[in-house]
């Protein structure tokens, strides 16, 4: 089983890259990530709190 060894968040990409047990790099796309999830803009809205909290 791969474990997650090493991870981080990098601004420039913002990317979340990870670093797998058998060496493996796997880098997220955050915003591709959003965009996919956040069809409505109800969407939007759960990860706007998610992301920001009660303003």
């Amino acid at each position: 089983m791969k474990q997650i060894t090493l991870y981080g968040f990098n601004m420039d990409a913002a990317c979340v890259d990870l670093r797998l047990s058998d060496g493996t790099v796997v880098a997220i796309d955050t915003i591709a990530a959003e965009n996919e999830f956040a069809e409505t803009w109800l969407d939007r809205r759960e990860l706007d709190y998610l992301i920001y909290g009660l303003q």
